[in-house]
Parts: C-alpha cells; sequence; structure tokens
C-alpha cells in the first residue's frame, strides 16, 4: 500500500485569494481556537456589526478576502477612552461596541488602530468627540460604523497647525467607513492617503468642516476607492478631491452648498494627477465647480444631476467599467437627496440601516459566462454581487465551461445557489489545483488543507446543482508536496448538494462546521464523489443520498484509500451514507470505509461514519474500519446496515452491524433534523 502522509493537525485556514488564468478542459464520458476573555464588559452586538463591505473594500488582494473587520474575535463593550484605545490597538481581532460619549485627551488624539477590527456604534450612543482614528502602513481589514466624530475645531479653518482627522489613513488596505456622521473636525473629516487602497465609504454624513475627503498624496497610480451614498454638505473643498487614484468609482451621492451657512463650496468632486473617475447618478445643489479634472486625469459622468451649480462641470477621457470588480445598483439619480437625507448616519436599529444600506441585486438570478453573454464572466464574481445579509435566495446560473477560478461564499452571504445551466452536470465545470503546501502568490506561506479548496461555503442554506467541483493538483508532478487537495469545503449548516460531481484525490470533499460548537448539516443526493485517500472528512452532520461514490487509484497507479475520515464532535451525528453506491476502477480489498480522524489530537471527538443500504463493489476491504493516528475505530462509532454487493460481509468484532432498532434512529430524517432539503 502506498504510503499516506500523516494528516496535518494545523487549522483548516481558509482566506485565498481569487486567482484566475487560463481554463482546462475535465470530462467524465457517461457519469450520470479561544481567546482570553475581555475585561470590558461583552455584549452582543447588533445583527450586522459583522457584516462585511462593498465596493473596492469587497475585492480579494493584498492577501485579503474583502472586509470584514473583527467578526472572528470577541465582541467588547466600551464607554471609556482607555478601554477603546485597548481594543482598537490590540493585535487580536475584535468587534467595539462604543456604547458612550468618548472625549479624546489630548484634544486631537488620533488612535492607532490595529488589523481586524470592526468599530461600530451602539445605536446612535457611540460618539468620539475633539479626535479620531488613525490607520497606519499595512493595517487592513477595518470597519468603522455608525459612530458619530465630531468637534476637533480649533477656531480656524483650513487649520495647518493642528491636523485633527476624523479618518486618517496612510497605507492601509481593506478598510470600510459606513453610515458615520464626520464632522466640525480641525483639518480633514476623512484622508485616505499613501496608496491606501481597496476602500468603500458609503451611507456617511460629512458637514460642517473645511475639508471634506482627501484621496491620495501619493506619485503611485494605486488607490482603488468606492464611494457612494454619501451627504456631503456644509464643506468647502475636498468634496472629495482625488489624486491619483488607479479606480475612483462615485456614485449616488449628494453634495449640497446650503444658502446662509458659514462654509461655502469652492469646488465638488476633483480628479486630479492620473486618477480615472466613474462618477454616477449623483445629485449636486448648489455647489460651485462641481466636477473639476486636471487636463492628466478622467472623469466619465453618467446620470448625473445638478441643480443650482455654477461655474466648472468637467468630464473626459476613459475610465473604467466597475463591474468589472464588484457589482452595484444604482438608485435613481432624483431619488438621490430624499433617501440619503433619511438615510445617512449612525442608524438606532438594524430595521433601518438594513432598508437603507444592505440593497438586493437587481434580480434574484444572475448569470455567469465565460464568453462574455452573461452578467459576470466568473463565478466569484456574482458571488461578489449578492448583497451581504441577502434575506432571500439568490440563484448563480453558470453557462457551460470551465471556470477555473476559486470561489468563497462568505458567511455574510446565505441562500446562494449555483448551478449550472447545461444539459448535464459535466458541461459547467469549477476546477482549480491548490493543494496543502502550494506556496501563496503573495508570499505569505502555503496553503493549508481547508485553503486548498476551490469552491469554499462559509454561508448558511447554500446549495449547489448540475456541475462539477474538482481540484485537479497533479500529484505526480509536486511530489515535494503531495498532499490534501480539496476541491469543496463546506463550513455552514443547512448545505444542499444536488446532481453535482465533486472530484479530487486526496480529501476531495472537507465537510466541516463553522466551529466545532455549531451545527453544520450537508445533504448530497444524485451526485458523485471521486477521490482515494479520506476524501469525505470533517466533523459536519453529513448525509451522502442516493448516490454514487467513486473510488480512484492514486497518482502512482497502486489502489489503496479510505473512504471517510469523521471528525466528529461529541453527541452529534457524522456522516451517513445511504441508499447510495461505492465502486471504482481500482483493486479488489483496497479500500476502507473509514477510519477516526480526531483533529489535532483532539480525545474529545467521537467520530462517526454510518454506511447502509448501500451496494458495496469488491473494492471494499473485508475489515472496513481502521485506526488513524493512534485512535482505534473501536473506541468511536462506525457501523452498516444491510449493505449489499461483493464488497459487503456479515456482522463480526470487526464489521459490526446495527440491529433493526439501532437503524431506526439512524434514518436520513435523524441526521437533518428539523431541516427537510428542497430546491429553491
Amino acid at each position: 500500500m502506498a504510503q499516506h502522509r500523516r494528516r496535518r493537525t494545523t487549522a483548516l485556514a481558509l482566506g485565498v485569494p481569487l486567482i484566475l488564468t487560463a481554463a482546462g478542459g475535465l470530462a467524465y464520458g457517461v457519469l450520470p481556537g479561544s481567546q482570553p476573555r475581555a475585561s470590558a464588559a461583552t455584549t452582543v452586538a447588533p445583527a450586522w456589526a459583522t457584516a462585511t463591505a462593498d465596493g473596492f473594500a469587497s475585492v480579494n488582494a493584498l492577501g485579503q478576502n474583502g472586509t470584514y473587520g473583527g467578526r472572528d474575535g470577541q465582541i467588547v463593550t466600551v464607554k471609556t477612552l482607555a478601554d477603546l484605545e485597548k481594543y482598537a490597538t490590540a493585535s487580536e481581532p475584535y468587534v467595539i461596541v462604543v456604547a458612550a460619549t468618548i472625549t479624546m485627551d489630548p484634544v486631537g488624539k488620533e488612535i492607532k488602530v490595529q488589523s481586524n477590527k470592526t468599530i461600530v456604534g451602539s445605536g446612535t450612543s457611540g460618539q468620539i468627540v475633539g479626535g479620531g482614528f488613525f490607520l497606519g502602513s499595512g493595517v487592513h481589514n477595518v470597519i468603522i460604523r455608525n459612530l458619530t466624530i465630531r468637534d476637533a475645531y480649533q477656531g480656524v479653518w483650513n487649520d495647518k497647525e493642528h491636523d485633527f482627522d476624523a479618518i486618517q489613513m496612510d497605507g492601509a488596505h481593506h478598510v470600510w467607513i459606513d453610515h458615520n456622521d464626520l464632522r466640525h473636525m480641525a483639518d480633514g473629516l476623512i484622508d485616505v492617503r499613501k496608496d491606501s487602497t481597496y476602500v468603500t465609504v458609503s451611507w456617511n454624513k460629512l458637514s460642517q468642516d473645511n475639508k471634506a475627503f482627501g484621496i491620495g498624496w501619493t506619485e503611485n497610480v494605486v488607490t482603488d476607492i468606492t464611494i457612494h451614498h454619501n451627504w456631503i454638505r456644509e464643506t468647502e473643498q475636498r468634496n472629495p478631491s482625488t489624486d491619483n487614484a488607479a479606480h475612483a468609482h462615485l456614485y449616488n451621492n449628494f453634495l449640497e452648498d446650503v444658502a446662509g451657512t458659514d462654509i461655502n463650496s469652492s469646488y465638488g468632486n476633483y480628479s486630479r494627477g492620473a486618477t480615472r473617475m466613474v462618477l454616477e447618478n449623483s445629485y449636486f445643489q448648489g455647489f460651485k465647480n462641481p466636477v473639476i479634472k486636471d487636463s492628466t486625469a478622467s472623469i466619465v459622468q453618467k446620470g448625473n444631476t445638478f441643480v443650482g451649480t455654477s461655474g466648472r462641470n468637467e468630464s473626459g477621457g476613459t475610465a473604467f467599467d466597475p463591474k468589472t470588480y464588484y457589482a452595484y445598483t444604482l438608485d435613481k439619480t432624483a431619488d438621490v437627496p430624499a433617501l440619503l437625507k433619511s438615510g445617512v448616519g449612525p442608524r438606532s436599529s438594524i430595521g433601518t440601516t438594513a432598508a437603507a444600506s444592505t440593497k438586493a441585486a437587481a434580480a434574484t438570478t444572475l448569470t455567469v459566462a465565460k464568453d462574455g453573454s452573461g452578467q459576470y464572466s466568473t463565478v466569484q464574481a456574482a458571488v461578489n454581487a449578492v448583497p451581504a445579509n441577502n434575506p432571500s435566495r439568490v440563484v448563480i446560473s453558470v453557462k457551460p465551461g470551465t471556470y477555473r477560478e476559486l470561489v468563497k461564499v462568505p458567511s455574510n452571504k446565505p441562500h446562494v445557489t449555483i448551478q449550472g445551466s447545461g444539459g448535464s452536470r459535466n458541461d459547467t465545470v469549477i476546477v482549480y489545483n491548490n493543494a496543502s503546501g502550494t506556496p501563496k502568490p503573495d508570499g505569505s506561506g502555503t496553503y493549508g488543507t481547508g485553503g486548498s479548496a476551490t469552491v469554499a461555503v462559509e454561508a448558511d442554506d447554500f446549495q449547489a446543482r448540475n456541475l462539477t467541483i474538482s481540484n485537479d493538483f497533479d500529484e505526480a508532478s509536486h511530489q515535494d508536496i503531495a498532499n490534501q487537495a480539496v476541491a469543496l469545503r463546506t463550513a455552514a449548516d443547512k448545505v444542499f448538494l444536488d446532481g453535482v460531481i465533486v472530484s479530487g484525490d486526496q480529501d476531495t470533499l472537507l465537510v466541516d462546521t463553522a466551529a466545532k460548537e455549531k451545527l453544520g448539516r450537508v445533504y448530497m443526493t444524485n451526485s458523485y464523489v471521486i477521490g482515494n485517500v479520506d476524501f469525505i472528512f470533517g466533523r459536519a452532520t453529513a448525509v451522502i443520498d442516493k448516490s454514487v461514490i467513486t473510488l480512484k487509484k492514486r497518482w502512482n497507479g497502486t489502489s489503496a484509500g479510505y473512504v471517510t475520515a469523521p471528525s466528529t464532535a461529541a453527541g452529534r451525528k457524522g456522516i451517513l451514507i445511504a441508499n447510495s453506491t461505492v465502486n471504482g476502477d481500482v483493486s479488489s480489498a483496497s479500500f476502507y470505509l473509514g477510519r477516526p480522524w480526531h483533529a489535532g489530537g483532539d480525545a474529545s471527538l467521537d467520530p462517526q461514519t454510518t454506511v447502509r443500504n448501500t451496494s458495496l463493489s469488491a473494492a471494499t476491504k473485508s475489515t472496513p474500519w481502521t485506526d488513524m493516528s493512534g485512535f482505534s475505530w473501536k473506541d468511536d462509532r462506525f457501523a452498516e446496515y444491510k449493505n449489499t454487493g461483493a464488497g459487503s460481509g456479515a456482522a463480526s468484532s470487526n464489521r459490526p452491524q446495527l440491529t433493526d432498532a439501532q437503524a431506526a434512529g439512524q434514518e436520513v430524517a435523524d441526521w437533518l433534523g428539523d431541516w427537510t432539503p428542497s430546491s429553491s
């Protein structure tokens, strides 16, 4: 038997950047961790406190998959400057709920926020007075939401001596600034400087200031930024001023110069240097010089409205198509003033925020086609278009073709279906070739087992149908890292796989859960799973029903392997194979049905596989269960019931069989509990 590399016990890391390369063909012929408790009081944050960004902040790049802030860390409530600074500057991820008015000391203090943080106001009570936040070089994955940041003004507008901003970033990336009230500061309200990039600024009110919003201050043309649904009023300049931005997408903003106030506009949107700007469906009222550009810059205007404006209103040059990078939906320009007056700034409840900023995609069906005939050319682009916390199902219909890409459905995008639109599950193929040990393209190390997945599903109520998901890692050519290479990883509840092929070699189908203590149910039917070593594995409660499990030889032509490697938590259901067929072109008596995976050496686990009412080919060993990494299968839960075929066998100490009474409690419905999978 070929030697099996001992399973690595490091964390199953996801978070792989999207990589697109030339397509490759695939055919099947006629196949049918715990952190210390915070000292501040803990609380349950608003449901939207752990949401993820849209716009350029949602784009996978620089080793970061979108912007989700501190959702993986503790939730802490702060009411003092000391606690706010403690958690904001910590190295660990946190969701920091600001539940009081916090005054900066000294005036102008800017807390140096570190990576992987969400700072969110509790209702309308979260206020920062006399200072703000600073995000330095390399800081990433930061969300600042639902706060009022105000009153660092020192009596002189355009104050060069007191550079007191509300939010300043120098060289940061993946930042989302959303639903804040920023006003009356000593210098600027927002500064996005020094090659900061992958930034989204949305649903904010910027007011009572000399400088609203500056972008750039660099010779490099790097910054990618989305600015949408912001109300900018009673500000003189930088509304925004955008210098040397590679891609600046501004839409559905409301710029208002209010007559009779102390501050009057000198200009509105300014495209400087080598900036490429797309300006869509924004509303300008009373502004002087509402849209201006340098001779070297570009502005493409679409659908904007100008009421009572004067002076320069310019456009020209070529820009870019934002939908190449992410999906978005434009509101009607005429609706923008009323929409923003009622929707920007901190919200007292989730209801108003959801109505204003979590906007559904234009249609419940999104189409993907490699040839450009669909809305999107990649599956991931369509996934990115699904709005965060979407309340109802979105179907991603993928036209026939081979899509060589990595796809991730994040946890805040439930109710997603990915389905092939061809006549067969062979017609639509999503494939990639990462393995555990494959170097990451950004040089930050190598992928782990979970991170190698071609398709990773972290969202509940996910469905896939009528397609193939494959990992075609070439073990023969990469014996230096020949190891686990996952095709599909699920880490969610209520995952329905209907009429699919999941194909690989070692560790093909990882049925995981979001955390050890969380339930994750997977139901696969009318499908194929293809592999050789531990190729159905994980800690989920998973059912393989009315399907074909195809055994394949290893890279060197030998026949030896294990169908399942459950890692079930005690008290949970593990893997159930029912009403199915196990076969393949391999040697007789060469495959085990399973072995116990105690991930990380965790003796508290109680792995379970039951195989029942299934046809077993002669490839099945007469002693179908075996030990793993020092753990005996006999100490865990492995059993059969009424299997048939050449590989089936009578009950013995090495081949336990369920009694009829026991089998009555191990039906498909017992695994799925209160969930009845149905196509939708």
